[in-house]
């Protein structure tokens, strides 16, 4: 749990997040298309948020009636979470975890329908990272499907900044030094390499957006990722 304090501090006291209760508007857009597209019901799954943060997703899903496990690395997160789903009474369908995503699993094989990683495994190290996709690889069921929001460095220039001025030990990292925090940023050859080793990638693409710091904005480019496990 590299990151763990730094995760800790920023729940405690917010610079980057938000701890709006609603979900995802990237989220509500993956859900469109697995019902549009994909013609897959939202209901009656099994699914895995991956840095589940204060349950904003998790918690929408549980309502939906679906089994959700939500993990983050951070109690005072989890705390939250499971504060919102009392409130909104979905605890019967929503667990939460304190656990490094970067770490193996507690979870059998083939067993969720559905993993999300909304911008989470960004803070990873290369080892982390390569355990999280061969876990979220062997949770997923065949034919499950995986969402992924990534920092995207193509375009971005504040990431391009950070990455010369504050770099990180490992390939395009960068430190956040007010916060102690490492993030990783990829291209896009860089993501296909990674995730199509192990997942259809369906859909990517490249979103535009701002995050408030110091109270500035900043312009974020980030990539979406609509991906499959293909069936044995």
């Amino acid at each position: 749990m590299g990151q763990y304090q730094a995760w800790e501090n920023e729940y405690r006291s917010s610079q980057l997040i938000t701890k709006n209760p609603e979900p995802q508007k990237d989220v509500l857009r993956f859900f469109k298309y697995l019902k549009k597209e994909e013609k897959k019901e939202l209901s009656g799954l099994n699914i895995l948020d991956l840095g589940c943060g204060t349950g904003r997703n998790s918690n929408y899903l549980a309502g939906l009636g679906n089994k959700v496990v939500g993990v983050d690395i951070s109690k005072t997160a989890i705390d939250i979470a499971k504060n919102r789903a009392g409130e909104m009474q979905v605890s019967d369908n929503v667990s939460y975890v304190v656990g490094d995503i970067g770490a193996s699993y507690p979870f059998g094989d083939n067993y969720f329908d559905l993993i999300l990683d909304i911008t989470s495994s960004n803070s990873l190290n290369e080892k982390e990272r390569d355990i999280y996709i061969k876990e979220v690889y062997r949770a997923l069921k065949d034919g499950g499907y995986f969402f992924v929001r990534a920092l995207c460095k193509d375009g971005d220039k504040n990431a391009k900044n950070l990455l010369k001025f504050s770099p990180g030990k490992e390939n395009d990292t960068y430190i956040i030094k007010e916060l102690n925090l490492v993030e990783r940023v990829f291209s896009e050859k860089d993501f296909k390499e990674l995730y199509g080793k192990y997942f259809k990638i369906k859909k990517l693409f490249k979103k535009s957006g701002y995050a408030k710091f110091q109270n500035q904005s900043y312009k974020r480019n980030y990539w979406l990722a609509y991906m499959q496990k293909s069936s044995a």
